[in-house]
C-alpha cells in the first residue's frame, strides 16, 4: 500500500510541484489549501490529487482536517509543511496584525500540523517531517522581520524534532529555497526580477520542480540517516 503524504499549501506554487512529484513517486497525496477554491478545484481536476480546505493557523481545524485525510487515505507518514504567507513592511511600520498573521501561519502552523500527526508516527516507528523554510530565514531580509523570524523558527523546530524522533524512525529536515519561479515571483516587475537574478551566481531563478525533487528524496527510505538537516537550494546566493 502506498504511503500517504500530506502537503500543506499543496495546490499552488512550490506546494503544487511537491504534490505532483510525490504522486509521481508513488505516494498517495493529500494537499491542503486555505482560500482559493477555484485553483484547488483546477489542481484536483488536472492531477487527481485530493485537496482539503483549512487554515493551518487553526489547531482545531488542523486536527479535524488531518483526521479526515487519514480516514480517507490512511495514516499520514510524510508531512510536508509548505504553507506560508508574507505580510511585508519595514519594522517601524509593521503592525501587530502583520506580525501575528505571519507567525500564526508560518510558525504556529507547523506546530498545528505536526503535533496531531506525531503520535501516530511514533507508534508506527516511521515518519518524515519536511519543512519548507526560506533563504530569508537564514540571512534575514529587509521588510520581512515577521517572515524571517517565522522561517528561522522553523529551522529550530526541525533540529529539535530530529532529536526527539530519531529513535522512533522519524526524521525531520528543512529545505530553504532561494528565489523560485513561482507565480508570485514572476509577478514582480521585470526590472526588480532582473536585480534579484543578478544576485544569484547560477544566473537564474530556481524551478519549483527542483525543490520538489529534494522533498521526494527526504521523504524516501534512502534518506533515513539524514536528520535535522537544512538543504539550501538558492543557486549559490547565500551560504550557511
Amino acid at each position: 500500500m502506498a504511503r500517504t503524504a500530506l502537503v500543506t499549501g499543496g495546490s499552488r506554487g512550490i506546494g503544487a510541484a511537491i504534490s505532483r512529484a510525490l504522486k509521481d513517486a508513488g505516494y498517495t497525496v493529500a494537499a491542503t489549501y486555505a482560500g482559493n477554491d477555484e485553483a484547488a478545484a483546477a489542481f484536483t481536476a488536472e492531477t487527481g490529487i485530493k485537496t482539503y480546505k483549512w487554515d493551518v493557523a487553526d489547531y482545531d481545524a488542523c486536527a479535524a482536517g488531518i483526521a479526515k485525510v487519514e480516514a480517507e487515505n490512511g495514516p499520514v507518514e510524510v508531512l510536508v509543511n509548505n504553507a506560508g504567507i508574507t505580510r511585508d513592511a519595514p519594522f517601524h511600520r509593521m503592525t501587530r496584525e502583520q506580525w501575528s498573521e505571519v507567525i500564526n501561519t508560518n510558525l504556529n502552523g507547523v506546530f498545528n500540523m505536526t503535533h496531531p500527526i506525531w503520535p501516530g508516527m511514533r507508534e508506527r516507528k516511521f515518519g518524515r517531517i519536511i519543512i519548507i523554510s526560506s533563504i530569508n530565514g537564514q540571512k534575514g531580509q529587509f521588510a520581512q522581520v515577521n517572515y524571517a523570524a517565522s522561517k528561522a523558527g522553523d529551522l529550530g523546530i526541525v533540529k529539535s524534532l530530529a532529536q526527539e524522533g530519531a529513535r522512533a524512525g522519524i526524521t525531520a529536515n528543512a529545505i530553504c529555497p532561494g528565489y523560485i519561479a513561482t507565480d508570485m515571483v514572476m509577478a514582480v516587475p521585470e526590472k526588480i526580477r532582473d536585480q534579484i537574478i543578478a544576485q544569484i551566481p547560477t544566473g537564474r531563478l530556481g524551478e519549483p520542480e527542483e525543490i520538489a525533487r529534494a522533498v521526494v528524496f527526504l521523504a524516501s527510505d534512502d534518506s533515513g540517516f539524514i536528520n535535522g538537516s537544512t538543504i539550501t537550494a538558492n543557486g549559490g546566493q547565500y551560504f550557511v
